[in-house]
C-alpha cells in the first residue's frame, strides 16, 4: 500500500470546480503523484456506482480503472436513460436514493446542467458529476489542470488558448474556473459568435481579475499561447444544423497551424475529437491530448482516495 506523508482534507462530494482552492488542489495532485501507475488496496471492500445518462469513454473507463486499481469494486450502467428505471419515468432523485443503498459513491453523468448537486441533495453517499450537460465536468479540469503542471512545470503564469465549442463545452467551463487561482493566467476564447464563451464564465473571470480576450481567429494568438486546448464542437447540443455545420469548420488544428505553435507550448483536447485535429498532428511531441487522457486514472485514484479513504 502506498503511504501518504500528508493527511489532507477530506472531500464529500465533486460537483464543481468552484469548491477547489489552490490547497486542495495541491492536496489532490499529490496524492494523484503517489497513486500514478500503483495498485493499492486502500478501498477494498468499498463500490463504486456509474451512472451514465450520457454516452462515455474515457471518463467512465478511468473511474472504473480507478476504483479497481485502489481495490474496489465497480457497479453501474453506461446508457442509464435506456437501461435504468428511468426509462419508466423514474426520477433522478429517486434513482439516486436507491443507488445510494448499494454503493459507498456514485459517479453520475447526465444531460442536465444542475443534475450533480440535485444527486448529492438526496444521495446518502459520496456523488462525483462526471459531467452535467453543458454544465461542469470537474474531474476532467482537475486532469487537464495536472497535465499543464506535468508538461510545463506550472500554471502560473501560462496563455491558454480555448478552441471550439466554448459555449457549450463543460470542459471548458471547469478547467477555466480553476486557472483562475493562478497567477498571471491569460485566457483568448477562439471560437464563432454561435459557440464562443458565454457572458457569465466572462463575468466571474473578469471580477477574479483573470485578462481574456475572444476572437474568432487562431493565427491572430497562436504564436503568443503556452496552451492550445481544442474541443469538439458538440452537435448533440445544438437544434440548428446549419450552425452546427459552420461552428464545426471554423478552428482546426493541422500541420500548419503546428508550425507556428512555440516549441515549449501544447495542444490539449478533452476528447473525444472528429476532426477538429488532424491525425497528423498526433506524432508531434506538443500533442499531449493521449497523455491527458492517461492522466485520468491518476487523477480519479486520488478523488476517490479522498472521497472514500
Amino acid at each position: 500500500m502506498v503511504t501518504l506523508a500528508t493527511q489532507p482534507r477530506r472531500l464529500e462530494h465533486v460537483l464543481s470546480s468552484d469548491q477547489f482552492d489552490r490547497g486542495l488542489l495541491e492536496d489532490v495532485f499529490a496524492r494523484a503523484d503517489a497513486l500514478a501507475g500503483r495498485r493499492d488496496t486502500r478501498l477494498a471492500g468499498r463500490i463504486m456506482a456509474t451512472l451514465f445518462y450520457e454516452p462515455s469513454t474515457r471518463t467512465r473507463l478511468s473511474f472504473e480503472s480507478a476504483m479497481l486499481r485502489l481495490g474496489g469494486a465497480v457497479i453501474g450502467t453506461e446508457a442509464a436513460r435506456e437501461f435504468s428505471s428511468a426509462i419508466k419515468g423514474e426520477t433522478l432523485e429517486d434513482t439516486i436514493r436507491m443507488v445510494s443503498q448499494y454503493a459507498d459513491v456514485i459517479v453520475l453523468r447526465h444531460d442536465q446542467a444542475g443534475a450533480a448537486a440535485r444527486a448529492a441533495a438526496v444521495a446518502s453517499v459520496a456523488v462525483v458529476n462526471a459531467g452535467d450537460g453543458p454544465g461542469e465536468h470537474p474531474t476532467q479540469a482537475l486532469l487537464d489542470l495536472y497535465t499543464i503542471r506535468s508538461e510545463l512545470g506550472s500554471a502560473d503564469g501560462v496563455h491558454i488558448a480555448f478552441c471550439g465549442d466554448l459555449r457549450f463545452g463543460r470542459t471548458v467551463h471547469s478547467l477555466a474556473q480553476l486557472l483562475r487561482l493562478h497567477e498571471g493566467v491569460r485566457m483568448t476564447f477562439v471560437a464563432p459568435e454561435v459557440v464562443q464563451v458565454g457572458s457569465d464564465l466572462q463575468a466571474r473571470l473578469a471580477a477574479a481579475g483573470v485578462p481574456f480576450r475572444l476572437t474568432d481567429r487562431l493565427d491572430e494568438v497562436i504564436s503568443t499561447v503556452d496552451v492550445v486546448y481544442q474541443t469538439r464542437v458538440q452537435k448533440e447540443r445544438f437544434t440548428d444544423l446549419d450552425d452546427f455545420e459552420a461552428a464545426r469548420r471554423s478552428i482546426r488544428i493541422d500541420r500548419a497551424v503546428m508550425r507556428a505553435l512555440p516549441r515549449r507550448a501544447i495542444v490539449m483536447h478533452p476528447l473525444p475529437r472528429v476532426d477538429e485535429i488532424a491525425t497528423e498532428v498526433d506524432e508531434d511531441p506538443r500533442a499531449a491530448y493521449f497523455r491527458q487522457a492517461r492522466n485520468g486514472v491518476a487523477i480519479r485514484m486520488a478523488v476517490l482516495d479522498l472521497l472514500l479513504g
